[in-house]
């Protein structure tokens, strides 16, 4: 993948009909991703952020406007690109191992082959051992591992990723942040992270989108240089960023509020 591109993109649930107004969850959304890179999109609840990931992986179209990869449209669920969904999706009645092998076994992938690939995910990940466990005996951020391990095993070029650490202690979720990290920088794909967190945003993302309360629209658009350091997190520039970025969510939120809207609880 050399590029990920949102284009003017609006998104409307239920598109007008009979007189009726529908949902406007995204209106006029511009974003690039390019190949390797790291970007991170926050925002409030109901922005369309997790819409937004969804039309990165083909699994919704957009009213208006194109999502791209190197130029073409997404039409469909693309073989290069994962989802990590917030609940992990495990299937608890499978082991570990068939667990990081399932999305390979879907694409038709021979038993062998993908039995060694999803073994090398989980080394990848820090799971191995752990191959005949069931999801019940993991920790959370053993899940969390394991869902990463079923992505990576299929060899992708874009991770997207919808709130995958929300659900951590502060302690484990920064551990997890390391690792996600880590692997971004060894594995060499592009990866989008939506997060509520500032101070994630900040730390994993070499870009930050900033979306206004819907319909989400960009508000800010924050380059991150300094991103991919484990030291970072102490910096006066890290700070910097989560003030900046801050201050651009308070700002949409009071704005939204003055025009009469009613916004969505975190």
């Amino acid at each position: 993948m050399q590029s990920l591109e949102f284009h003017n993109v609006t998104l409307n649930y239920d598109a007008p009909k009979r007189g009726e107004a529908g949902l406007l969850a995204l209106e006029n959304l511009d974003l690039v991703l390019d190949g390797g890179q790291s970007i991170a999109i926050i925002g409030p609840s109901g922005c369309g952020k997790s819409s937004t990931l969804q039309m990165a992986a083909g699994l919704l179209q957009p009213t208006s406007g194109s999502v791209t990869v190197d130029g073409e449209p997404i039409v469909r669920p693309r073989q290069s690109t994962a989802l990590i969904l917030q609940d992990f999706g495990l299937l608890p009645w499978k082991t570990v191992i068939k667990n990081a092998e399932l999305g390979l076994k879907v694409r038709g992938i021979a038993r062998d082959e993908r039995r060694k690939r999803a073994r090398e995910a989980l080394a990848l990940v820090g799971l191995a051992g752990f191959e005949d466990t069931y999801p019940d005996g993991l920790s959370g951020g053993m899940q969390q591992r394991l869902a990463l391990a079923r992505s990576l095993a299929l060899d992708v070029d874009l991770l997207l990723m919808d709130e995958p650490l929300s659900a951590l202690d502060a302690l484990l979720r920064e551990q997890l942040q390391d690792t996600l990290l880590e692997l971004w920088k060894n594995e060499g794909y592009a990866q989008v992270l939506v997060t509520h967190s500032i101070e994630e945003a900040v730390y994993l993302g070499q870009r930050v989108y900033v979306l206004a309360p819907r319909p989400g629209h960009v508000v800010d658009v924050v380059e991150n240089p300094h991103m991919g350091d484990k030291a970072y997190r102490g910096s006066d520039e890290f700070f910097a960023l989560c003030t900046r970025i801050r201050s651009a969510l308070h700002r949409t939120s009071s704005e939204a509020e003055g025009h009469g809207k009613v916004l969505p609880h975190a």
